[in-house]
């Protein structure tokens, strides 16, 4: 799952977003409120974390402007802000959970994880499938025919990208940003080598192969050629 992180302070923002990243979630990480809102109308999120205080406009301001636009993306307020007006102001805008610094991050996760489970996207698609292949993304889980599969957390990310654009050929370049959050470097194999042990897990003794490599391209996941 994606979650979009707004936070100007850096070393909250990357400690955020390093948590985050090893929890298994997929994210992108804005240091300003214009950024934010640009990405969070122009990119699919399932949950947003946004600050209040921010430059450019403030965090009040992104959620106003997802909210205008009709987005019901679920929406987390982490802030110093702690006065319960600020509080208030925050829930009748529209967000759906307010949370105040410090924090300890495992209260954050759990309300991340209690707000995908109550609404937005994860209503929609709480399992991801294709074939006989299943992927939980709220009990993280994966499943073939029945049976489980052990994945590590860039496999699960991996399987999880591949699934949510099955049929469409994803570059190298797109992959690394995406899971592994780094530039493509033609020099590297490491993702040669995790979908090689993607493909071993869930292809392997199983029918239709579901994993293949469009040569030149890149790998797409579709039950048929």
């Amino acid at each position: 799952m994606k979650i979009l992180v707004v936070e100007d302070e850096p070393k909250t923002g990357d400690y955020l977003k390093q948590g985050l990243a090893e929890a298994g979630f997929v994210v992108d990480l804005a240091r300003n409120g214009l950024d934010g809102l640009h990405l969070a109308l122009s990119e699919a999120y399932d949950l947003a974390v946004l600050d209040v205080m921010l430059p450019g406009i403030d965090g009040w301001q992104v959620l106003q402007g997802i909210r205008r636009a009709g987005r019901d993306l679920p929406v987390l307020f982490l802030t110093a802000r702690d006065a319960v007006d600020d509080r208030v102001k925050g829930l009748e805008l529209g967000a759906d959970d307010y949370l105040v610094k410090p924090f300890a991050f495992s209260e954050l996760l759990a309300r991340i994880r209690t707000l995908l489970r109550r609404g937005g996207k994860a209503k929609e698609a709480d399992v991801l499938r294709a074939a006989d292949l299943e992927l939980d993304l709220l009990r993280r889980r994966v499943s073939r025919g029945g049976q489980k599969i052990d994945l590590t957390a860039k496999e699960f990310s991996l399987l999880e990208l591949l699934l949510r654009r099955q049929g469409e050929v994803l570059p190298r370049s797109l992959i690394a940003s995406q899971v592994w959050d780094m530039n493509f470097d033609s020099d590297t194999n490491v993702i040669e080598v995790a979908v090689r042990r993607l493909r071993a897990k869930v292809d392997d003794g199983f029918e239709p192969k579901l994993i293949r490599t469009v040569r030149g391209m890149g790998y797409v996941l579709e039950e048929a050629p």
